[in-house]
């Protein structure tokens, strides 16, 4: 799928200040640092879309971009807060929390591992209470150009393994690289599917 046109739209700290609910919305979330920015900005072919920082935790709102003017995709806050108060974790976990449990139009959420480490145990509760809540979520691990194509596949092995425990099924996964843009295709192509299927229904 080519992105001919990726804008931003607005910030909403809270699911009603959301753009209306008119179009197919493919957010993206995952721990500070995971790379989700840069990941954004290298599907969308644009490096100035959303701000990359090496401040972990700088997305504090829901922010929308519309693409093709066909679909929204959203850079949501990171979990595991970096050095965030109680208050603001508490504020930023209701925000996360009610867009993805609240958002009709939520289509799929793209949950960002870093490929170079072992599965975490924040990363796995918040894929167990996706499932439990019956979200539409695809795994994406970020980094592969950071190891050896062996060190890779060995890491996503075994954290697919590490699912597998949990899992009769497991979800869609996809390996990226912001830097060699491997994985593009494959995501813009799933978005497309998806697409694709709901004008049909």
């Amino acid at each position: 799928m080519p992105i001919k046109y990726a804008t931003y739209v607005k910030s909403s700290a809270t699911i009603s200040q959301c753009p209306e609910h008119q179009r197919p919305e493919y957010a993206f979330i995952g721990r500070s640092n995971v790379g989700k920015s840069s990941l954004i900005n290298m599907l969308t072919g644009n490096k100035k879309l959303a701000k990359t920082s090496a401040t972990p935790g700088k997305t504090l709102l829901i922010n929308h971009f519309i693409i093709n003017n066909d679909w929204y995709l959203v850079d949501l806050p990171g979990y595991g807060f970096a050095k965030r108060s109680k208050t603001e974790r508490t504020k930023l976990e209701q925000m996360i929390s009610g867009y993805i449990l609240q958002r009709e139009s939520l289509t799929n959420l793209f949950v960002l591992i870093d490929s170079r480490h072992e599965p975490q145990l924040i990363d796995l509760e918040f894929i167990q209470w996706l499932g439990e809540s019956g979200i539409p979520f695809s795994i994406v691990f970020t980094k592969a150009d950071k190891l050896s194509k062996q060190a890779l596949n060995n890491n996503i092995n075994a954290y697919l393994a590490r699912l597998a425990k949990d899992w009769d099924s497991l979800p869609p996964h996809f390996i990226t690289s912001s830097e060699t843009k491997q994985g593009r295709e494959e995501l813009l192509s799933y978005i497309e599917t998806i697409n694709n299927g709901l004008a049909q229904s």
